[in-house]
């Protein structure tokens, strides 16, 4: 097999923590080859993600290593040997590879943590708030390019509710809520299914109020599989998202969730006693805003 021209970012995330496995144990390139077997230059293209490794070759380095948790080591054979198709390998052609790449993270995360500062979360979004949002913003692409975009973003959706559903935590600024695009009633369905997502079983929807702690400017999604080591940061960012995965980053935005989470509203919860209402909290936050759109 030859090697990848262009490795997907689960790819390169399996070389960098092979990469990782063998300077922790302070090996050479060298002495890691021997460990498993094989010829050194081999070593640079494992861990750039342009070939794969065997899992009875990683366990020999990780056996030869002596320091790394024996989840960990399982976790991370099941990453480099997954095929990496999905609903998403038809979009190939198509769209940029951080999208596909953001989809297949979130088809094997266990839990999705995401904060918005000015935009409903893209797995909550409607098809008309979503077009609109493609529509009026400030993306340079082809009528028929937005039309994919918003297609896969539907199609990203069905995480939601599918056989492997993960938990999903948002944290959404109040200025999402007040931004309106294409008309009141873009809005007021939006909110509506702001309220549905949010009773759902396996999510929790927090809003962050203007009069409480200043949050952040910059949108993030923490996606996390089996193994919470594995975990990615995706940090949006106007030229191109970051992809973060190593183990301070994933703390730093962790405590920064956990923060945001302390300063937001409680969350919306699907039976909602009368008395709740004397109380501010997010559902009467979403509610008190969509109550002129009706």
């Amino acid at each position: 097999m030859g090697l990848r021209a262009n490795p997907t970012y689960r790819q390169r995330r399996f070389g960098a923590e092979v990469r990782g496995i063998r300077e922790r144990a302070g090996f050479t390139a060298i002495r890691a080859a021997q460990a498993m077997g094989m010829n050194a230059s081999h070593i640079s293209t494992v861990e750039s993600g342009r070939t794969s490794l065997s899992p009875d070759r990683l366990r020999r380095l990780t056996s030869a290593s002596g320091g790394e948790d024996a989840t960990y080591v399982e976790g991370l054979i099941e990453l480099g040997g997954e095929s990496g198709k999905g609903w998403w390998t038809e979009y190939r052609e198509q769209l940029r590879p951080s999208l596909l790449d953001l989809a297949e993270l979130e088809d094997r995360a266990e839990r999705i943590v995401c904060y918005e500062p000015m935009f409903i979360p893209g797995l909550f979004q409607t098809l008309v708030y979503a077009t609109a949002g493609y529509r009026g913003g400030y993306a340079l692409a082809s009528p028929e390019q937005q039309e994919r975009e918003i297609d896969f973003r539907m199609q990203r959706q069905r995480v939601l509710a599918g056989e492997r559903s993960p938990q999903i935590h948002a944290v959404i600024h109040e200025a999402a809520l007040h931004v309106s695009w294409g008309s009141p009633e873009t809005m007021r369905d939006q909110l509506l299914r702001l309220i549905e997502v949010a009773r759902m079983p396996n999510v929790t929807l927090q809003v962050l109020p203007f009069d409480g702690r200043v949050g952040f400017g910059t949108s993030f999604t923490l996606l996390e599989p089996a193994v919470p080591q594995l975990s990615t940061v995706v940090v949006e960012h106007v030229e191109r998202a970051l992809y973060l995965g190593e183990a301070e980053g994933l703390a730093r935005y962790r405590n920064w969730f956990a923060r945001l989470c302390e300063a937001a509203l409680p969350p919306v919860v699907a039976a909602t006693e009368t008395e709740a209402f004397l109380v501010k909290n997010s559902l009467g936050l979403i509610q008190r805003l969509l109550y002129p759109l009706l």
